[in-house]
C-alpha cells in the first residue's frame, strides 16, 4: 500500500519512538511511510544533550531533505551548528554528521528513493 492520503491534521504528542541505534535523547515520529518504496516522512526530535556520535559519519542510499523547525544541531565532523530555519538536501551517498544538540532540536525530514 502506498503512503496514505491524509488531509491537514494535528499529529498527537504521543507516538514518539526512541531511536536506540542513533544515540541518547533522539526520537522519531513517522508521519507517513510507503512500505513498497521505503519512502517516508518523519519528525526527528533531539532532547537537550541528544547525541548521535557513536554512529559516526552517516551516508544513505536514498535522498534526504531536512528542515530544522526548532533548536539547533551541531555536525561534529564539520564543527558547525545549524539553527532553526535551515534546510539540507542530501543526495544518496552524501556524508554528513554525526550530530549532537546542546539545546534540543526538531526536524522535518523527507526520505525517498528515485527509481
Amino acid at each position: 500500500m502506498p503512503k496514505p492520503e491524509l488531509e491537514f491534521h494535528h499529529p498527537a504528542d504521543s507516538g514518539w519512538e526512541k531511536l536506540n541505534e542513533t544515540g541518547a535523547g533522539v526520537y522519531q515520529k513517522i508521519l507517513t511511510h510507503d512500505p513498497e518504496t521505503g519512502n517516508y516522512t518523519r519528525l526527528l526530535k533531539f532532547e537537550p544533550g541528544g547525541d548521535m556520535r557513536h554512529q559516526g559519519v552517516l551516508t544513505h542510499d536514498h535522498w534526504e531533505e531536512v528542515w530544522m523547525i526548532e533548536g539547533s544541531l551541531t555536525d561534529v565532523t564539520l564543527g558547525k551548528t545549524f539553527a532553526a530555519g535551515t534546510y539540507a538536501c542530501r543526495p544518496p551517498g552524501m556524508k554528513h554528521g554525526p550530530y549532537t544538540s546542546a539545546t534540543g532540536a526538531l526536524t522535518f525530514e523527507v526520505r525517498y528513493y528515485l527509481k
